[in-house]
């Protein structure tokens, strides 16, 4: 078995819930699964080329058969590695904290990494179809407030919008797992961290022994 671990934040185990929690996950899956290696990706870390003028470039000469340039070569050739990447995972778990009721922009740029056509997905006459549904994907998501319910549910653009780009690729087998309220009264803020990590640290057992 194969684990992509993706981490979406740029803050350390120390100091990041959804990481703690993503950490906690793997942990247990080795744990029950013996043989898993497990590949981290850092996405403020490693790179992650942005869909600029560069790759566009690249990608039109490559269509035309034409040789790109030093640094479209290497643009290009990164993504189509983290493509390659992803593709190879049985099991992909994301560690994302909610940022102004989304995720962090370096989420977004891997997203637009591997949402390749041919690739990842394809379109057909009756509409795309995604073409990298032979695996399961765990979210540990961190939530400063509460918007799975409530009057910020309509604030919510992470889980939501996360669901909907891998449908599009063809992956249904996904589950979250959300630690929420973590900045909500500033007294009670190291008591609900805890309680949230350890709920989440309890869902973890069970979607890792099921894996």
């Amino acid at each position: 078995m194969n684990v992509l671990l993706i981490k979406g934040t740029p803050k350390s185990a120390e100091t990041s819930v959804s990481l703690q929690m993503a950490q906690a996950f793997v942990e247990t899956y080795q744990v029950t699964h013996p043989l898993t290696e497990v590949t981290v990706l850092d996405l403020y870390a490693d790179e992650v080329p942005l869909l600029d003028e560069d790759v566009f470039s690249g990608w039109g000469k490559l269509a035309a058969q034409l040789p790109l340039t030093a640094v479209e070569s290497r643009k290009v050739e990164r993504l189509s590695n983290l493509v390659d990447q992803f593709l190879a995972a049985d099991t992909v778990v994301f560690a994302l904290p909610m940022w102004n009721f989304g995720y962090p922009p370096m989420v977004k740029a891997y997203l637009d990494a591997i949402a390749v056509a041919g690739k990842t997905f394809r379109y057909t006459a009756e509409g795309p179809i995604g073409l990298a549904g032979n695996k399961r994907v765990v979210v540990c998501e961190a939530r400063g407030g509460v918007y799975s319910s409530g009057p910020a549910q309509a604030m919510e653009h992470t889980s939501s919008y996360l669901t909907t780009f891998l449908s599009f690729i063809g992956i249904t087998n996904v589950q979250f797992i959300l630690a929420e309220g973590l900045a909500m009264d500033a007294t009670q803020l190291p008591a609900r961290r805890q309680e949230a990590l350890e709920r989440a640290r309890q869902a973890a057992t069970p979607l890792a022994v099921a894996a």
